[in-house]
C-alpha cells in the first residue's frame, strides 16, 4: 500500500519569509492602484491656485446669492418711498412673474376687472389681502399711502387712469 498524504491542510505560505512578503504586499498593491485610480480621474491636470478661477472676485461670482436686495430704497423715510420703488422691491415677486395668478404688471386683460373695482375698492380689498395676495403685499412696514402708490403705479402700468394718493402732511411738533 502507498502511503497517501492529505494535502487539503496545506497553505502557500510556507516560510515566514513568504508571510512577510505577503503582508508588505497586501499593503503596498492596494495603495498604488488607489494612486493610479485617482490619477486617471482628474487626468493629471493639476490646478493651479494662481489662476483665473481662483481670484477672490470669480469665488465671490460663484457663491453669490441668486437675488439681491437693494438697502437704498429701505432706507427711505417710511411713507416717502413711490410705486414703482415699492413695486420693483415688494410687489415684483409676484406681479412679475404672476405667481398664484397675480395679474402681472402691464398686463390690460388681467387688470381690466379690477380697474373696474374703482381705486378705493382695490386699494382697501388688497390692504386687506385678496385671492393668494397676503395683506398688504406681505410687507406690514409699508404705510397707507406707499402701499396705494404701489397699487396706482401698477394700475397705470395697465392702462388704468388712477391719481397718485398725496403725500402726507409732516407731525408738526
Amino acid at each position: 500500500m502507498t502511503d497517501t498524504q492529505d494535502h487539503s491542510q496545506e497553505t502557500l505560505i510556507k516560510t515566514p519569509r513568504q508571510l512577510v512578503l505577503v503582508v508588505v504586499l497586501a499593503f503596498i498593491v492596494p495603495v498604488t492602484v488607489i494612486v493610479m485610480l485617482v490619477s486617471y480621474v482628474t487626468g493629471g491636470v493639476r490646478v493651479d491656485p494662481a489662476s483665473s478661477a481662483f481670484t477672490p472676485e470669480a469665488v465671490a461670482a460663484r457663491i453669490a446669492p441668486v437675488a439681491g436686495v437693494d438697502l437704498a430704497e429701505a432706507e427711505a423715510p417710511r411713507g416717502s418711498r413711490s410705486g414703482e420703488q415699492i413695486v420693483k422691491s415688494v410687489c415684483q415677486a409676484c406681479h412679475g412673474t404672476g405667481v398664484a395668478n397675480a395679474p402681472k404688471l402691464g398686463d390690460k386683460t388681467a387688470w381690466a376687472k379690477l380697474i373696474a373695482e374703482g381705486q378705493k375698492r382695490l386699494v382697501a380689498d388688497s390692504m386687506k389681502g385678496v385671492r393668494g395676495m397676503p395683506a398688504r403685499g406681505g410687507d406690514a412696514s409699508l404705510s397707507d399711502v406707499e402701499f396705494e402708490r404701489a397699487v396706482v403705479y401698477m394700475v397705470n402700468q395697465a392702462g388704468g387712469s388712477f391719481k397718485e394718493p398725496p403725500a402726507p402732511k409732516p407731525d408738526a411738533k
